[in-house]
């Protein structure tokens, strides 16, 4: 994979290019902020680290004042999975998670995927309207999927959130 990606977010009518490169462990830093400000249940930098190490795919988008997101997402036997895909909550509607989507699936159609799969919180209005946008659709349900935040003065939780699962045909 190249070490600096040129992207454009889809249906974009701007000649928009954004600076999309793989990720190393010196983004991690920068990677767990953008992580840690997105989520109230954040993966761990031990996470990050494996992912790395077992060469998972792994983007960045970088700009002048630092890292504005990332995605992270895996691809075997025909098939790719997004494992994380994580915009910093001010550089949000910048067309960054597009940007970084594309690329994503530009690099497993190369790789010979025909389809791509993932997760998503049922809540999370904002990322399925992205997915649906970039042509991904319901597939089924995974109940209790998520862990949730635990009330205040409480040390877990034992509510849990369904994922949707979601897929996108990638044979076009």
């Amino acid at each position: 994979m190249s070490e600096f990606l040129q992207s454009q977010a889809p249906e974009s009518t701007a000649e928009t290019v954004y600076p999309i490169r793989a990720m190393s462990a010196a983004d991690l830093k920068e990677v767990l902020r953008v992580e840690r400000a997105s989520y109230q249940l954040p993966w761990t930098e031990q996470i990050f680290k494996d992912c790395l190490k077992v060469g998972y795919h792994s983007l960045v988008l970088e700009e002048e004042g630092g890292l504005s997101g990332f995605v992270i997402f895996s691809c075997a036997v025909g098939e790719a999975h997004i494992l994380n895909l994580c915009i910093d909550p001010k550089r949000r509607r910048s067309g960054f998670a597009e940007a970084l989507l594309a690329q994503a699936v530009s690099v497993v159609i190369v790789a010979g995927a025909r389809v791509m799969f993932l997760e998503v919180r049922e809540s999370n209005k904002g990322a399925i309207a992205l997915y649906e946008k970039s042509g991904f659709v319901e597939t089924g349900r995974r109940e209790n999927y998520y862990n949730t935040v635990p009330k205040e003065g409480k040390k877990t939780s034992s509510k849990r959130e369904d994922a949707l699962v979601m897929a996108r045909d990638l044979t076009f």
